[in-house]
C-alpha cells in the first residue's frame, strides 16, 4: 500500500476512534487489512503532524493539528479567556494555572508567538511556567495576559 493511502486511512481512523497509543493505531490498521510496524506509524504520525488532545475521561487521543483558520495569537487569547484559572507572578516568573489538559498548548503558543518579554514557557497538564527576561518584563507580560481575559 502506498504511503499516501495509508496516511489517508490513519486520518480516517483517528476521526472515528479515540486512538491513544501508536500500538492502537497499528491494531486498527491491521483490522482493515493494512499491516504496518510501530516504526512506520511513528513516522506517519510525525509526517501528518498529529497531536494528542485531552479526552473527556482524562486521557489523550491523537488528532489532526489545529486548523490554520485561527492564527496563534487568536488561539492564545481564546485559551486565556476560556481556560485560565489563576495567574501568579514572582520575580521574573509567571505561573498560569489552566483547566486540565490545556497547559502544553498554551506554553507552545507563548513560545511560538515569541513575546519579547518571555525567555521561555514550559507547560504540563494544567500549569504553565513562563520565565521572563526580567521582573519588569514579567510585569509587562502579566498585564498583557490580563488584557486577554
Amino acid at each position: 500500500m502506498k504511503k499516501a493511502n495509508r496516511q489517508a486511512e490513519i486520518k480516517q481512523l483517528i476521526e472515528q476512534h479515540a486512538v491513544e497509543r501508536q500500538e492502537d493505531l497499528v491494531s486498527l490498521l491491521g483490522e482493515v487489512g493494512i499491516q504496518v510496524t510501530q516504526a512506520t506509524i511513528s513516522r506517519d504520525i510525525k509526517e501528518l503532524k498529529l497531536i494528542k488532545v485531552p479526552t473527556a475521561d482524562g486521557g489523550y487521543r491523537y488528532s489532526m493539528p489545529t486548523k490554520k483558520s485561527e492564527n496563534e495569537d487568536s488561539q492564545l487569547k481564546r485559551a486565556i479567556k476560556t481556560y485560565l484559572q489563576e495567574l501568579k507572578k514572582s520575580d521574573r516568573f509567571v505561573s498560569l494555572t489552566m483547566h486540565p489538559g490545556h497547559g502544553p498548548v498554551v506554553a507552545m503558543l507563548i513560545n511560538r508567538l515569541d513575546f519579547p518579554e518571555v525567555f521561555t514557557a514550559v507547560g504540563d497538564d494544567m500549569t504553565v511556567l513562563v520565565v521572563c527576561q526580567s521582573p519588569l518584563a514579567a510585569d509587562q507580560f502579566v498585564d498583557l495576559l490580563k488584557q486577554m481575559r
